[in-house]
């Protein structure tokens, strides 16, 4: 009798977080989906043996998850979480009150009744942390920092340990022993996760498939013009084209998973289901046997509609002598669980899977035919939509196919043995999304990310004999980090998340670390974000010349009076997450002079210790230190002067700048060559002859 055989892969996948040259993670979540999602989503398979499935891991996670088992993750938002409440910084307090409200709020916030509480608190202030600290005293901040890590333990970790059980009935009133309680239980939980991959794969339960290593748009590094198949006239930054590159990134990640897992993944769940034959033939040649990707990549490939009899079922692609089998997921079954049934019942959700999947099997086991249903999506983020992570729902799911007798879930390897493969002699170089790379090409934020990507290889190459073996490594991992598809994702007008400015920042310190390692100054350009936020800037121009005296303080009320002043609204730009260091910039001219000066935010000195100013200024680039004396010697051109007590002020002879009209400058902030902040965050700010010519008659 014909069978269902259903495969579940399961992605499990998080941006790297970490920044290579400082060490620091800067954002949690790979920490927190670690304690959510990655422990359970195996163990429950405990309660169904007959239930195999597949998990797709990806290397890069792996690491960030072992260093956070070992104790070795620097983690701010772990610090910030475990520190005691007295000892807060009023910046800390921000800092808390700013991230520790990101979790759903139906099903994890207000889960715990306390927490609930906190966040119509925040809400009630409109998530202004100046405000919110007038009300937040050290009790509830200290209630926010354990409940923003509680919420996040998984269903079996909340079951199973009597002490973590105990924290949420308690529910309030935390004390700085709990806080170190849970955090000890952080690491302990985390140091079981990888371990029960290995358990379960050992016993045959589960199959582990892999991503490359740094979960990178495999066709677009090997070459960025192939976006135009999909997607004809597509607007392209320059052409990036490093196949070997891609390569790299498929034996990485083979390589660690057979060190960590005591096997090579047979399996390649390709970054975003994106393909090309030229990437399957390095798949083939790193020796991975199976790939999966979307039915709407079978669709473009095989030119016609992917209907349930042409999607249950494998293929088998063959180029050159080279071969791989293949699996495209029903793209509608795996939506219904990453987006609908979070707003079911268990029970309504289980029936309506299961008996889409029998009405969709039902023409293909009449013909005599096996049917194989691949069902692939991310396995972390759906779940915090469901109530209780959706155990309560994966177990009604799980049970009713163990109970089935015409159903059976297996592995991919294991369907792949029963069921016969059609040929295909090539596919359609495509993502899941749409079948094409528009999320992450194309779109002006897109194409300026890989223009700078580009721009950063380049100079690899250029450089690269001339540094030491360490330094070259580092530079090239950072490169691989940046190929990234996490940063392109969250670029361009498809996506939207609290988190984007974050992102934004760490793409450009990676960009920026692959120049700091090859002893280079990394691009100006790199301090101003890819990002374009809407965020409202406060423009004056100057309404007469101007003389100061360049001593780092405002000498008297009139030196400055008469100048153009420049800011952005900081409370909108703290709503999207942005740091600040420049409060307000003034700029002014008399004639032989340019005059630029700096007011810092409140409690700065320590960011500014050992920070420079770069201005490009009517092309000419300039770097100058910010807390101490400056002057250039006397024969030089510019007669360039600042000075830092206060505030910081620079002048510069108009005359060196060249006769380009008007004046045009940027301004930024660099520390140990990462940008801090920059002034205008877009554009230039612009000086005109005519203003002058007014003031001066």
């Amino acid at each position: 009798m014909p069978k269902i055989y259903l495969s579940f892969v399961w992605h499990m996948h998080q941006p790297f977080y970490k920044d290579l040259v400082s060490g620091e993670y800067k954002l949690p979540w790979t920490r927190l989906h670690g304690l959510k999602d990655y422990y359970g989503m195996v163990k429950i398979l405990e309660q169904f043996p007959a239930v195999h499935q597949t998990f797709n891991l990806v290397p890069s996670m792996l690491v960030q998850l072992d260093e956070y088992a070992r104790g070795v993750a620097a983690d701010p938002f772990l610090r910030a979480a475990l520190k005691e409440t007295a000892a807060l910084t009023e910046q800390e307090r921000e800092f808390v009150l700013r991230y520790f409200f990101q979790a759903n709020v139906q099903r994890m916030i207000h889960r715990y009744p306390r927490y609930a509480e906190l966040y119509s608190g925040w809400q009630a202030v409109n998530e202004n942390p100046h405000r919110a600290l007038r009300v937040f005293d050290d009790q509830a901040l200290r209630d926010l920092q354990l409940l923003s890590q509680l919420a996040w333990f998984d269903e079996e970790f909340l079951a199973g340990d009597p002490g973590i059980r105990a924290l949420a009935d308690q529910q309030r009133n935390y004390s700085e022993s709990d806080k170190a309680f849970l955090g000890a239980k952080q690491q302990e939980k985390l140091a079981l996760v990888a371990q029960v991959y290995r358990d379960f794969a050992a016993q045959g339960q589960i199959e582990i498939s892999a991503t490359p290593f740094y979960h990178p748009i495999l066709p677009l590094i090997c070459d960025t013009q192939i976006a135009e198949t999909a997607h004809p006239y597509v607007p392209l930054p320059p052409r990036f084209r490093y196949p070997g590159d891609a390569r790299v990134q498929l034996e990485r990640a083979r390589d660690y998973m057979a060190r960590e897992f005591g096997a090579a993944p047979a399996g390649l769940w390709p970054s975003e289901g994106s393909v090309s034959d030229e990437t399957l033939r390095l798949a083939a040649e790193t020796g991975f046997q199976w790939f999966a990707t979307d039915n709407g990549v079978l669709a473009r490939t095989i030119e016609q509609p992917a209907t349930p009899e042409l999607t249950y079922r494998p293929y088998l692609w063959r180029q050159d002598g080279l071969e791989m089998h293949g699996l495209f997921r029903d793209r509608t079954l795996s939506d219904l669980i990453g987006f609908v049934y979070s707003r079911m019942g268990p029970q309504e959700a289980a029936d309506h899977f299961l008996g889409s999947i029998r009405a969709n099997c039902a023409p293909i086991l009449r013909a005599g035919r096996d049917a194989l249903v691949p069902i692939i999506l991310d396995g972390e983020n759906a779940w915090e939509y469901f109530e209780l992570s959706g155990r309560p729902f994966l177990k009604e799911l799980y049970a009713r196919i163990s109970q089935d007798p015409q159903m059976k879930a297996l592995t991919v390897s294991e369907a792949l043995r029963r069921v016969p493969a059609e040929p295909l002699h090539r596919i359609f170089p495509a993502s899941w999304i749409n079948a094409n790379f528009d999320v992450w090409i194309g779109a002006e934020e897109d194409n300026r990310a890989w223009e700078l990507l580009l721009r950063a290889r380049e100079t690899y190459d250029q450089v690269k004999d001339h540094v030491s073996e360490p330094a070259r490594a580092l530079a090239y991992e950072e490169l691989l980090i940046a190929e990234g598809s996490d940063w392109n994702w969250w670029y361009g007008p498809e996506h939207g998340s609290a988190n984007r400015p974050d992102f934004d920042r760490l793409y450009r310190d990676h960009l920026a670390n692959i120049y700091r390692a090859l002893s280079l100054a990394p691009p100006e350009e790199l301090s101003r974000p890819i990002l374009k936020l809407e965020v409202k800037a406060n423009h004056l121009p100057p309404r007469g010349p101007i003389q100061p005296v360049i001593d780092g303080s405002v000498s008297s009320y009139f030196e400055w009076m008469g100048a153009g002043t420049y800011s952005i609204d900081q409370r909108q730009g703290a709503m999207h997450g942005q740091k600040f260091l420049i409060e307000e910039l003034h700029y002014g001219s008399d004639g032989a002079w340019v005059f630029i000066r700096l007011d810092f935010v409140k409690d700065s000195e320590d960011a500014l210790r050992n920070a420079e100013l770069r201005l490009q200024i009517n092309g000419v680039a300039l770097t100058v230190p910010v807390s101490s004396f400056f002057e250039t010697p006397a024969h030089d051109a510019l007669h360039l002067k600042s000075a830092y007590d206060r505030i910081f002020e620079m002048r510069v002879s108009r005359r060196a700048l060249g006769p380009a009209e008007p004046v045009k400058f940027q301004a930024s902030l660099w520390r140990a060559g990462l940008p801090l902040d920059a002034l205008p965050q877009q554009g230039v700010i612009e000086l005109q002859r005519h203003e002058l010519n007014e003031w001066l008659g």
